[in-house]
């Protein structure tokens, strides 16, 4: 058994068990570690994917072997009718919901002048657009099924941005602003929300070893260049962000709101001015 996700026990967090949660984009990478933890917190977790069904398979049998529960959900987060089917089928089968995780992003990558309408248009509508169409159809499922019985909060949203909502990034600049945009969708739905009990955050991760960016760690040159920027000199796992993901869903973090938790290992202390610039 996979020891990352062992059974239920009282040395966890138990405000995420019997929570209801939709993790997308969750059949690799940051996506899937965050599945993995919610369900080893105690949570029910819907795992949203659009290709790999493998992959997906995969998630799900690791969640239920370990004594959790999951369930996959197809969707393209970019199309409207998808979104709103795919919340649907979540709150048929958990009985609702209370947890977003807003993770399903992508990268097109090429120089500015070399940057096709096509590949600015398709980051913006996942990774932007996305998490616009799944955060509000979560709200109308919070605002439906109302506050629950001892519940601290009507529902939570996180949504999974990027050092580069702040970091610019030559060769990137739909991903970037992608995620500036991201980041400030977050904070207004935040001050919006906050006095109905909903709470808004979102997690940016730095440097993370994921399938999207192999080439950045899998030779010793690449990771060394990796590494100079990294004040904390490693790089993330999936599970650091999982664990950061975890509390801000939890009870533990009731009075965080509209706030960006960066997971980076230092990588927004603009490590080449350590000696002085």
């Amino acid at each position: 058994m996979n020891a990352s996700l062992s059974s239920l026990t009282t040395t966890v967090s138990s405000s995420l068990v019997g929570k209801r949660a939709l993790v997308t984009g969750a059949n690799s990478g940051i996506g899937r570690g965050v599945a993995v933890e919610l369900a080893r917190r105690g949570a029910l977790v819907a795992v949203n994917w659009i290709a790999d069904e493998a992959a997906t398979a995969d998630v799900l049998a690791e969640i239920e072997g370990a004594g959790g529960h999951a369930i996959a959900v197809r969707a393209d987060v970019s199309r409207e009718v998808e979104v709103e089917a795919m919340i649907g089928r979540v709150v048929d089968a958990f009985g609702g919901l209370d947890i977003l995780v807003n993770n399903a992003g992508l990268q097109r990558d090429a120089a500015f002048d070399e940057l096709t309408l096509a590949q600015w248009q398709k980051v913006i509508d996942v990774n932007l657009t996305g998490q616009f169409l799944c955060a509000r159809e979560a709200v109308r499922a919070f605002k439906r099924r109302g506050r629950a019985p001892g519940a601290r909060s009507l529902g939570v949203i996180i949504g999974v941005s990027s050092v580069h909502d702040v970091i610019p990034w030559a060769g990137h600049a739909n991903y970037a602003a992608s995620k500036g945009g991201v980041a400030m969708l977050m904070k207004t739905m935040a001050q919006e929300l906050a006095p109905i009990g909903i709470r808004v955050n979102s997690v940016s991760p730095g440097a993370i070893r994921t399938p999207i960016n192999t080439g950045a760690w899998s030779t010793p040159a690449a990771l060394d260049a990796l590494l100079a920027l990294i004040p904390y000199r490693r790089i993330g796992e999936p599970d650091d962000i999982a664990r950061a993901v975890a509390w801000l869903a939890s009870d533990e973090a009731d009075y965080v709101t509209g706030a960006t938790l960066y997971v980076d290992g230092g990588m927004t202390l603009y490590p080449e001015f350590a000696d002085g610039g």
